[in-house]
């Protein structure tokens, strides 16, 4: 189906997958690749996790996260070239809900119901009007279940973790790779089992394997995906 028949201006890509699938360098990429707008919806989770860290809210407490999310804002701002600012209650919280601790307290916060409902209508509010490439976990099942291209985005779980060994190696308190490996099977077991949109492909996505392919490989062949579907 079209933008237009989904009474959108322009479509709506969504990519989902799991943890170091590299669903937000595709996102970036193909937001740049075709002038849309990137929205980041892992962040609007981090960023309310990072509030309940704040005021010590329960991290296994759904009926206090939901209402704490009765007085909180969060706003994404895209930027060229980087990812998105994202303004939680007002402040810049950008570098800090990539730290470890919100990470870890994202994919907790993330797996309650009310809270999943919370930011799926705030995610479509903010896709309403197409032009926007949106990553997570259930953005082709849940958020945008008409959206005019689907990308499921897997790896094997040891280059998952692999990836994400590299991407924190050199901080201080890097993780050892069987760590990271260990973390990134929990938040896969998180993900695929909770209640609440549980994270798998949409029946009517396109699975995109990375696990032998470069970084340009996946971007050149997105990218045929997209000019396909805009083309329609």
């Amino acid at each position: 189906m079209t933008a237009a028949a989904n009474g959108r201006l322009r479509p709506v890509i969504a990519i989902d997958g799991p943890a170091g699938a590299g669903k937000s360098t595709l996102a970036a990429h193909l937001a740049r690749r075709f002038g849309l707008l990137n929205l980041e919806t892992g962040a609007m989770y981090r960023a309310l996790a990072l509030k309940a860290l704040e005021t010590s809210t329960a991290l296994g407490d759904e009926a206090a996260l939901a209402r704490l999310t009765a007085s909180t804002q969060i706003l994404l701002e895209p930027r060229p070239n980087d990812t998105n600012r994202v303004l939680l209650d007002g402040n810049d919280v950008t570098a800090r809900i990539r730290e470890k601790d919100v990470s870890e307290a994202a994919s907790q916060v993330s797996v309650h119901p009310r809270v999943r409902a919370w930011m799926v209508e705030r995610q479509r509010a903010m896709g309403a009007q197409g032009g926007v490439v949106m990553e997570g976990r259930d953005i082709g099942t849940k958020v945008f279940p008409d959206a005019e291209l689907k990308i499921f985005l897997d790896a094997q779980d040891e280059v998952r973790g692999q990836r994400r060994y590299l991407q924190s190696a050199g901080s201080n308190d890097a993780p050892t790779p069987e760590a990271v490996l260990a973390a990134v099977r929990d938040r896969d077991a998180r993900d695929r089992n909770r209640a609440a949109s549980p994270l798998e492909p949409a029946l009517d996505a396109v699975h995109l394997d990375t696990t032998g392919l470069t970084l340009e490989q996946v971007c050149a062949l997105a990218e045929g995906l997209v000019e396909t579907r805009m083309a329609d």
